[in-house]
């Protein structure tokens, strides 16, 4: 790839900030140049060795995106903090000509459409990716395909008690491209009543209806069920831990040195890749 893309981690502490330090550190294409957490943290100055369980590497933790710039010029900003914080980020990256690649979920449509406003103005590409498993990719892209033939669709997705939006990211992700189908699904066939209020779950694009589980030993699993008279098609994924999400994170952060705007989602990558 010839040089080295320089590489900074916000959200350092968290499960996949720790793994993709990991994977940055041992990968030839990339070099990890700093990181950044919670402001006033106690791993604040730390080695990010000891929070990513390797070798000391020099590389002190920041006490935050502007404390980082003072020490060194990434490339891009991997971002897995939380959706507020990793906005705010994301508009000072692009600010300062660093790409980011925004992994936390929460970000409303409307603040994507100011992040590619912003990524135009300052000619600095950058990506939001709700979920960085190849297999939550490929899912999703099966149901968009499965919701140009069939006419009910339900989604189920389950996490961890930690897991702070509902629905997930994958799944609104999900929502809209069965949605793009054009299709109305769900119509009423009777006069439903419910006991419990949202026992029909959440109503998404399209009347695609979202129904979401957080209970402990889950981590992050997502079920499309399409169904018609006589048979039921059920898409699902399940990850286990974050080891799936390493492949599709350093693809990532590769290819978002060849964007030239701000994309949404990692089958973009994909299909490029594929072409």
């Amino acid at each position: 790839m010839g040089e080295k893309v320089r590489v900074a981690i916000a959200g350092i502490n968290g499960r996949f900030g720790r793994a993709s330090a990991r994977a940055v550190l041992e990968d030839p294409d990339l070099e990890l140049v700093g990181a950044f957490g919670r402001s006033n943290a106690p791993y604040i100055g730390k080695d990010v060795g000891e929070l990513a369980s390797t070798l000391k590497t020099g590389i002190l933790v920041s006490s935050g995106f502007l404390d980082l710039l003072a020490r060194a010029k990434p490339d891009l900003l991997l971002d897995f903090s939380v959706a507020e914080a990793a906005l705010s980020h994301a508009k000072l990256a692009l600010e300062k000509g660093v790409r980011p690649v925004i992994g936390t979920t929460g970000i409303s449509e409307q603040d994507v459409d100011e992040l590619a406003r912003l990524a135009a103005k300052h000619n600095t590409p950058g990506m939001l990716v709700s979920n960085f498993s190849l297999g939550a990719v490929l899912m999703m892209e099966f149901a968009r395909q499965a919701g140009a033939y069939y006419e009910h669709a339900e989604i189920v997705e389950m996490h961890h008690t930690r897991k702070l939006d509902a629905p997930s990211g994958t799944a609104m992700r999900t929502v809209a491209k069965i949605a793009a189908s054009g299709n109305r699904f769900n119509r009423m066939e009777v006069d439903e009543k419910e006991i419990l209020a949202g026992a029909r779950g959440g109503e998404g694009a399209g009347g695609v209806r979202v129904h979401s589980l957080r209970l402990p030993g889950l981590m992050s699993h997502h079920e499309v069920v399409f169904g018609s008279d006589g048979e039921l098609l059920t898409i699902r994924h399940d990850a286990f831990n974050t080891n799936c999400y390493i492949k599709g994170i350093l693809l990532a952060l590769k290819r978002a040195m060849t964007l030239d705007r701000f994309v949404v989602g990692l089958e973009n990558l994909l299909v490029s890749t594929a072409s």
